[in-house]
């Protein structure tokens, strides 16, 4: 992505991901905050474990690596004149305001393709820029319960469960948005004629819950919470408490794997029943939860280290950081201090590496002013002003 200009507007968690993984990839990213929030948009900033006092929190750090920052209030005029001359020379503008905010200010799409008709502009939103709830507010726990998806996760007969991976935000927010990003750049450079990308996170999530959709088609309906296939119906995939009331992850779902499943465990009398319901499934599933418990995790994790069908122990995350396999893959490196997530995928002749930290409120704003062909006077008047 080297040579890619994005101007980023984002706050928190979906956009700056999103433009983390850009960034990661060589693009050039400017992160631009106003003023409230104690001197900082992006409150993320003081939001969080881990920042001493007048320091950037953790949270913060982790997603705006690699990226410049500034300053730049665009309820001023004079701020809004700055943003359109700094928008006639990008590829990209990634923003997350409700719908609307964007065109009142003055820097929406229609704005910037009149001076850009290359630029792809990206909204990000909870319900898209459309429809009868595209100006309610929302989180995360909003988008997957209108999804559908919430009322899938949990045990049989219980509440459902909420995830302390935001679904919508990260599948949605972030990678449904890059995707549509990128998709729009390569349209961009071949036509020169850039896009609208309208991402709802709710969309995102929705139009990835096949395991809905396959029930109703094939059913009629959704099985409860619990009992569905890939959610605690099947013997062969599921949780398994142990001695010390740890969890086994039983992924032995292929027949094959069932059958090697089978054979580690010494119950050659179960291969017929890995993918059974009704009696049989429930008898399978009663007897696997007492030989589990039987034993601690240490114990099966040991046993299955070297057997090929699918089952592991339920890590805790301070052991995920410290897991063989994820160790080998570089995936938590150190950088600026703090370990941090390296990008969730490998490219050949690709070197992943840190150009910055996350950026110190507004302090790249001098230096991206003059790139733009402002003069030192000029600066120092919007300094003045307070747009900057």
């Amino acid at each position: 992505m080297a040579g890619l200009k994005i101007l980023d507007l984002t706050r928190l968690l979906p956009g700056p991901v999103c433009t983390l993984h850009l960034a990661d990839l060589g693009a050039e990213v400017i992160k631009i905050e106003g003023f409230e929030h104690g001197g900082a948009d992006d409150y993320a900033r003081r939001m969080g474990l881990g920042a001493a006092p007048g320091e950037d929190s953790f949270f913060f750090r982790v997603v705006n690596r690699n990226k410049r920052g500034m300053r730049l209030d665009l309820k001023q005029p004079a701020g809004v004149e700055v943003f359109l001359r700094l928008a006639r020379d990008v590829d990209v503008i990634v923003e997350s305001f409700r719908p609307g905010v964007v065109d009142k200010l003055g820097v929406g799409y229609t704005a910037v393709r009149a001076i850009n008709p290359r630029i792809v502009y990206c909204a990000i939103t909870g319900y898209g820029q459309d429809g009868p709830w595209r100006d309610r507010a929302g989180h995360d726990l909003n988008y997957i319960a209108t999804s559908g998806v919430l009322d899938q996760i949990g045990h049989a007969e219980g509440p459902p469960a909420i995830p302390n991976l935001q679904i919508g935000d990260l599948l949605g927010g972030a990678l449904t948005a890059t995707m549509g990003i990128l998709a729009a750049v390569i349209g961009a450079q071949a036509t020169g004629a850039g896009r609208y990308v309208d991402v709802s996170m709710t969309d995102a999530t929705f139009a990835h819950a096949y395991t809905g959709l396959l029930s109703v088609l094939a059913r009629g309906q959704t099985l409860p919470r619990g009992v569905d296939d890939l959610n605690g119906g099947l013997p062969g995939y599921g949780l398994y408490r142990t001695q010390d009331g740890r969890f086994m992850a039983v992924g032995a779902l292929e027949p094959k794997f069932w059958k090697v499943f089978c054979d580690a465990i010494g119950k050659s009398e179960l291969k017929p029943f890995g993918l059974a319901r009704g009696e049989d499934g429930e008898r399978t599933r009663r007897e696997l939860e007492a030989m589990f418990a039987s034993r601690s995790l240490a114990h099966w994790a040991a046993l299955f280290e070297n057997v090929d069908c699918g089952v592991t122990p339920v890590l805790t995350f301070e052991e995920a950081m410290e897991n063989p396999q994820l160790e080998a893959r570089g995936m938590l490196p150190e950088i600026d201090g703090l370990k941090q997530f390296a990008p969730p995928f490998k490219l050949s002749d690709f070197e992943f590496g840190v150009r910055s930290p996350a950026p110190k409120v507004g302090a790249d704003g001098t230096a991206i002013l003059r790139e733009a062909g402002y003069a030192d006077a000029e600066i120092e008047q919007l300094r003045a002003a307070a747009v900057i």
